[in-house]
């Protein structure tokens, strides 16, 4: 397997949480609702989801990182699994005007409301079903946030097919390292179907074959 990375953990630590809070707040209700990936889960009431997910250029250094440590060229062919609204591959779009920017989600208003310039590079699509692409046809394959909201058995299709399209990979996943964490994450998660630790989640990526590298963001 690759690398434990450390991409989007700075800007998951910049958002304060109230666990407890969401835990009572009709948490059943909420999670239903977020389930659906539309409106309310992006830029309805907070307890649905974001609270309102805007553009606001966070992504252009993660996608300098990304281009720096994977030594992207100007032409890359690049995948984002689960995309949402797509800013991280606007970011690439803007830095790598050349490139080739693929990016799909299950979200309809999530492909809407992505930036404008690169709306027409994305689809509707699944993360659990078999990609339409060639083998090693990318040059990044990279998957934020999403794996996580997939049942155990649909997790060997979708790993095993960003490891079969792409040359360089990476995913970043929620997960937990203690008890409270685990508590913390309960807490807050609304979509996650998959709650493993760390060594479970390094444990399937081997068992799936997946060589690319990987990230964990951690509710503290």
């Amino acid at each position: 397997m690759g690398q434990l990375r450390n991409f989007v953990t700075p800007l998951h630590k910049r958002a304060k949480r109230d666990y407890l809070a969401r835990m009572v707040d009709q948490k059943v209700h909420c999670m239903l609702k977020a389930k659906e990936y539309e409106f309310d889960y992006w830029d309805g009431d907070r307890r649905y989801g974001y609270g309102g997910y805007r553009y606001d250029g966070r992504w252009k250094p993660v996608a300098q990182q990304f281009m720096d440590v994977y030594r992207l060229p100007p032409n890359a062919r690049i995948l984002d699994v689960g995309c949402g609204k797509a800013h991280l591959l606007y970011e690439f779009s803007q830095l790598l005007p050349q490139a080739e920017i693929h990016g799909f989600d299950v979200s309809k208003h999530g492909l809407a409301d992505a930036p404008e310039p690169i709306r027409d590079r994305l689809v509707r699509y699944r993360a659990q079903d078999r990609l339409p692409y060639g083998d090693q046809y990318f040059d990044l394959v990279i998957s934020l946030g999403c794996l996580h909201n997939l049942r155990v058995f649909e997790l060997e299709t979708a790993v095993g097919e960003i490891e079969r399209v792409g040359k360089h990979k990476y995913i970043m996943l929620e997960s937990y390292r203690n008890e409270e964490e685990l508590f913390n994450l309960q807490c807050w998660a609304l979509t996650c179907e998959s709650f493993f630790d760390t060594a479970e989640w390094i444990w399937l990526y081997n068992h799936f074959g997946f060589t690319g590298d990987y990230e964990f963001i951690y509710f503290e």
